[in-house]
């Protein structure tokens, strides 16, 4: 299910609402995600006192409403003035027991350290036709832990409640997790995830059921809310599904989701993008019309005297094809009025014109977006991609201006896949060809084209994965490709650190973002020899 982060209230209406479901459906069990009742995660929130004692009177108005089902229930519990990410079992209107979470992750965009302690239940329950333990998340992904002791102590199945945030090589980590648990136990697995988006973050879903001999059994929908029933008696289940995993749809998909619960979730009803007949402006204009509906996204282009007539013109075409609400407001007059009182520093103008003038154009049209957003209520959406916000290919206060950037995380070459791969499920092209082919451009001088500062994007994307993902180094990159060009981009990277802190946040789908997954200190002497 797609819970809210803060909003104990609602969480625990969808949490009644399918067990009264479960009940119609003569479940004897209904399992919820990791820390269904506050949100995944809570952060913060955790500080605050009266924000657990609220989760723990919410958990307490459910129990009642448990008669006739057993319950198995994510919450934060507290005891002897500490607090656990734990999970109820709830068995007829009574809590039959409390795990709490033996493994905390401190990694990437996890912090469980910071707030919770760690559990040291072993529970075992038989309420039902067979024995069953709870453990949560980071639980079952570490070798000789709890599950191991659980089977020890009886359990026939092992449940896992989950969140565990996608990126496009998660799905098969997680298989194969619960395969080696499965085999090594020899216990049924039923895994059950958290889907939706929370800040950066996304959840897939994706839950599964794995038999005592390790086979995949089930695999419920992933970036939707699913509802399915599962026989562990029989080895069945309603409406099993055959879905491919780690793919560009599955990318895609993620940015949709991603995008729309930012916006929802933070009480947006319309966002604002600049669409400057490139192909970044046109995949975030997809995205956020497959996300919140076309009639909600509006799209602005600004020329000046150095953009072409080709790319005004696919700025109208796309605009068209995606049927977006479609203005043009020119900056030129508000450039040359810009650049001449700049001129009036002598100073100033004996430099001479260079990347000053460029950044200029960006940042009038941030300021148009953003003053379109206070008098609208929009919110702005930056279309800065990962490949460029790694160098320091995008302009502070200009085109990084914006409330979310849904394509933050996806490298350039991605970029051009994901705009493909929309004109493919659309049957028809909906982004236009010319604006794929047509060489990367910023148009902010004449003849300009992003190879002139930057590496070809395959070359480009190859250097970021290694350096940004797998923490290569200068010597171990060079194995691969010229040193010089790879000294180039490191040092691109490295100094960009204080632009990049800047941004507006995004969706994350890759194994490390610019975000709580990357903490590189802006002031920084180190450099590599």
């Amino acid at each position: 299910i797609n819970t809210t982060v803060g909003d104990i209230a609602g969480n625990k209406k969808l949490i009644l609402d399918y067990i009264v479901k479960a009940k119609k459906e003569k479940a004897e069990l209904v399992v919820f995600p990791e820390l269904t009742l506050t949100g995944y995660p809570p952060e913060d929130l955790l500080y605050k006192q009266i924000f657990v004692d609220d989760n723990i009177n919410a958990f307490n108005e459910i129990v009642p409403q448990t008669k006739g089902i057993s319950v198995i229930l994510g919450f934060v519990h507290k005891q002897d003035q500490k607090i656990y990410n734990a999970a109820a079992m709830i068995h007829n209107s009574k809590v039959l027991g409390i795990y709490r979470k033996h493994e905390l992750p401190n990694y990437g965009v996890f912090d469980e350290k910071r707030y919770f302690s760690k559990g040291n239940d072993v529970l075992v329950f038989d309420q039902l036709k067979e024995s069953f333990a709870v453990n949560i998340c980071e639980d079952i992904w570490v070798e000789n832990s709890i599950a191991q002791k659980q089977a020890e102590q009886g359990a026939k199945i092992l449940i896992n409640i989950s969140a565990s945030p996608y990126d496009y090589k998660k799905q098969k980590q997680r298989e194969s997790a619960l395969f080696k648990c499965s085999q090594k136990t020899g216990t049924m697995i039923i895994y059950v995830n958290l889907i939706g988006g929370q800040d950066e973050v996304v959840y897939d879903g994706g839950s599964m059921v794995f038999s005592s001999k390790g086979e995949k059994i089930y695999k419920a929908k992933i970036f939707e809310d699913d509802f399915f029933i599962f026989d562990t008696q029989k080895n069945s289940q309603k409406q099993a599904l055959t879905q491919t995993d780690d793919t560009i749809e599955n990318m895609y998909k993620a940015l949709v989701l991603g995008s729309r619960d930012y916006i929802r979730k933070n009480n947006f009803k319309k966002v604002i993008i600049g669409i400057s007949g490139g192909i970044d402006s046109a995949l975030v204009a997809a995205i956020a019309c497959d996300a919140i509906g076309k009639e909600n996204v509006v799209g602005v282009s600004m020329p000046s005297r150095y953009n072409s007539e080709e790319t005004r013109s696919d700025a109208k075409i796309l605009a068209k094809n995606l049927g977006i609400e479609f203005k043009e407001i020119s900056i030129e007059d508000i450039y040359k009025v810009y650049v001449d009182s700049l001129n009036k520093d002598h100073e100033f103008k004996q430099k001479g014109q260079d990347i000053t003038e460029e950044n200029i154009q960006a940042r009038i049209r941030g300021n148009i977006l953003m003053a379109q957003s206070n008098k609208f209520g929009y919110l702005v959406l930056s279309t800065s991609n990962k490949s460029e916000s790694a160098v320091g290919y995008t302009t502070l206060y200009g085109d990084m201006s914006g409330g979310f950037a849904p394509i933050q995380d996806v490298y350039k070459t991605n970029v051009f896949k994901l705009s493909k791969h929309i004109n493919a499920v659309n049957n028809k092209e909906i982004i236009p060809l010319t604006i794929i082919k047509r060489a990367p451009s910023a148009e902010l001088k004449i003849g300009q084209k992003d190879s002139d500062s930057l590496p070809d994007y395959e070359l480009l994307d190859d250097i970021l994965k290694d350096y940004l993902e797998k923490n290569e180094s200068i010597k171990q990159m060079s194995a691969k490709h010229e040193r010089k060009i790879v000294e180039k981009v490191v040092g691109m990277v490295d100094n960009s650190e204080y632009k990049r802190r800047q941004a507006a946040p995004g969706v994350k789908i890759t194994r490390r973002n610019f975000g709580k997954d990357w903490r590189v200190p802006i002031t920084n002497g180190y450099k590599e020899k």
